[in-house]
């Protein structure tokens, strides 16, 4: 059973060269794919297009982003801004020792 990743949810890459960062679901392709930005190294304007069994959902929903993107208002300040507090304790998390 694929995991519950949609449009709003941010989610962290399991694979490939953006392992570990942080992004946010702009729209889904289909049953596998979805497309992601995180404002910074992803922008709006070149979203990456992501299996989603490579992307492990967060509790993070970005619902007021969302609304935004529908109506061609969303730019990337605003992901980054989003996303910041929630990539801070993600990069602490990561370097913890273990």
């Amino acid at each position: 059973m694929k995991p519950e990743i949609r449009s709003g949810i941010a989610v962290i890459s399991k694979k490939g060269r953006d392992k570990g960062r942080l992004f946010m679901v702009l729209y889904e392709l289909d049953a596998d794919f979805v497309m992601i930005c995180d404002g910074d190294l992803r922008k709006l304007e070149r979203p990456k297009k992501k299996r989603r069994k490579h992307l492990s959902p967060t509790s993070l929903e970005l619902k007021e982003l969302t609304a935004l993107y529908r109506l061609g208002r969303l730019k990337n300040s605003d992901v980054r801004t989003a996303l910041a507090p929630f990539n801070e304790t993600l990069t602490l998390s990561q370097d913890a020792p273990k």
